[in-house]
């Protein structure tokens, strides 16, 4: 795998196709996602990732199940998640879902943690909005616990405590799931990625580049302040969000009445102001390219870059037409063009053998734990 890993992520979403009025089945859409992800490493992408939404009009409420049954028909791609909600999943349940995970896909997962945007799944498993913060904090150091030590004995304020609690299965090669944090807007998130020395993923999809700059900037800050390595060291992942045909004016117009309608930003902006206030991009492989290109610009070398083709009611033969021309078209460019200039000292993303390998070593030297920058070395060096 190279230096950079290149996917896509779904968030699940059943929408009317506008241009026909048709709305698939929620059986249908899971099953297009299944098929999504099988072009998705047929064409040559490195990363597969599921949202996690627990209300209409979305479908996928259990990633793990549906990453798992993925996991039986792949054999080379990571298996991800674009959120795992870290404030109202058990951290427990997290730990023992992931881990099994792990040894059905030989290690080819990791994951994003994050809060969600949507305020009445809190009380849907007992919990607070107003604690989100604190929740998020609290679980995830309960969880890096889980996957790292042999029995837990643990209290906090938002679960009850844990005795003699020890994790099964154990995770795979003793090796936890690497963990992205992913935010849009929160500092708070980028502080915690950088604190514990993990993955930052902004999402990039509905803020101007401004915004995600000034993200990034700040994790990267506080991950060398954290003793973690150089800024440019830590590891980042972008969303970004695409579509394409051969012609730009045919995909403006194939595209246009898929975004007028969408649930999330349809009957808003104009898809000119849109395309030009954030990243979306919607025109040739050329402007994908050059536009995906910019990116290392305001947010500098990073790990990995995920796509959203298959939203706001795109038919699955639609999607499946884009996969084609990001792996025939795009990503090999991106691949040997994010390679250029890029500084040796950059790691690479950060897969299971290379933890795998990086805590051997550390291990060896006796160091305490491992981090992503050291993981990616130690993959430069394999």
């Amino acid at each position: 795998m190279s230096a950079m890993q290149f996917g896509i992520f779904t968030v699940g979403d059943v929408t009317p196709d506008p241009t026909t009025g048709r709305e698939p089945s929620e059986a249908e859409r899971i099953k297009a996602t299944v098929a999504i992800a099988r072009k998705a490493e047929e064409v040559g992408l490195d990363v597969f990732a599921t949202g996690e939404h627990h209300n209409p009009p979305f479908t996928p409420s259990s990633p793990t199940t549906l990453l798992g049954f993925i996991a039986a028909q792949t054999q080379r791609m990571i298996l991800s998640t674009s959120t795992t909600l870290i404030t109202t999943n058990d951290p427990v349940k997290i730990a023992e879902d992931f881990s099994v995970l792990q040894h059905l896909a030989d290690g080819r997962v990791d994951l994003m943690l994050g809060r969600g945007n949507t305020g009445p799944v809190y009380p849907w498993f007992g919990q607070d909005i107003r604690t989100a913060l604190e929740l998020t904090v609290e679980h995830y150091g309960l969880l890096r616990r889980l996957w790292r030590e042999p029995v837990v004995d643990w209290s906090g304020e938002f679960r009850s405590p844990l005795q003699g609690f020890t994790l099964a299965p154990q995770p795979l090669d003793g090796v936890a799931p690497f963990v992205w944090h992913g935010s849009i807007r929160t500092p708070e998130v980028a502080e915690l990625a950088a604190f514990y020395g993990d993955g930052f993923f902004a999402n990039h999809i509905f803020w101007p580049a401004s915004h995600t700059e000034q993200m990034v900037r700040l994790y990267r800050q506080r991950f060398e302040a954290h003793g973690h390595g150089s800024a440019d060291q830590a590891i980042v992942g972008l969303g970004g969000q695409v579509f394409m045909r051969p012609n730009s004016q045919d995909a403006v117009a194939e595209f246009r009445p898929y975004f007028d309608n969408a649930p999330v930003y349809g009957h808003g902006p104009s898809l000119e102001e849109f395309t030009a206030q954030t990243p979306l991009t919607v025109g040739s492989p050329q402007q994908v390219i050059e536009r995906t290109l910019g990116f290392r610009d305001y947010v500098g070398d990073y790990q990995r870059q995920l796509f959203l083709i298959d939203h706001a009611g795109l038919p699955l033969k639609t999607v499946l037409e884009q996969l084609d021309l990001l792996g025939e078209q795009v990503v090999p460019v991106l691949r040997k063009e994010f390679a250029v200039g890029r500084p040796d000292r950059v790691p690479d993303a950060p897969t299971h053998e290379q933890l795998v390998a990086a805590r051997r070593e550390s291990s060896a030297t006796g160091a305490a734990d491992v981090s992503p920058s050291a993981a990616g070395r130690q993959g430069e060096q394999a």
